[in-house]
């Protein structure tokens, strides 16, 4: 018997699902979950996978899809980052942006380390590049863009 290639017509390219990052077991404790947890929600809309989590250890976030998830673990040494080390978030609308932002600005209202670099815009003629980055707890910063196509070609 021939093996044959698998098709090609249906399948889904390959893309990213997480994120895992390194963190004292400190921050990782009842409290610090719970603060981490807190923000994340508020903001994003992630949930915490609360069978995945273990005091001390882990807490994984899921960002939208069982497929997308923010994996924090206790390690030492732990994740160190310079200051704009992030990984991107991407939205569909200026307005969707806008509402991130100000979600990020009001939990900052009453908790000062959260961290804002606030909205800018890149104009590169066909694509004007809008984003803002965000830090809370976490090692990485995320840097969450609305890409504004001006001319007619747009990627998908």
């Amino acid at each position: 018997m021939t093996e044959t290639a698998p098709s090609t017509a249906n399948r889904r390219q390959p893309r990213f699902n997480h994120v895992a990052m390194s963190m004292p077991a400190d921050a990782l404790d009842e409290t610090g979950r719970k603060e981490i947890v807190e923000f994340y929600r508020e903001v994003f809309g992630w949930e915490e996978l609360p069978t995945l989590t273990e005091d001390r250890h882990r807490l994984v976030l899921q960002a939208y899809t069982y497929e997308q998830f923010v994996f924090l673990i206790a390690d030492e040494p732990h994740m160190t980052c310079p200051g704009l080390d992030h990984f991107g978030m991407s939205v569909g609308t200026g307005e969707e942006l806008d509402e991130l932002l100000a979600r990020s600005k009001a939990f900052a209202a009453r908790d000062e380390r959260v961290e804002i670099i606030d909205r800018k815009v890149e104009d590169y003629g066909m694509l004007k590049l809008h984003s803002f980055y965000v830090r809370y707890l976490l090692p990485l910063m995320i840097e969450v863009q609305f890409f504004e196509w001006t001319g007619t070609e747009a990627a998908v």
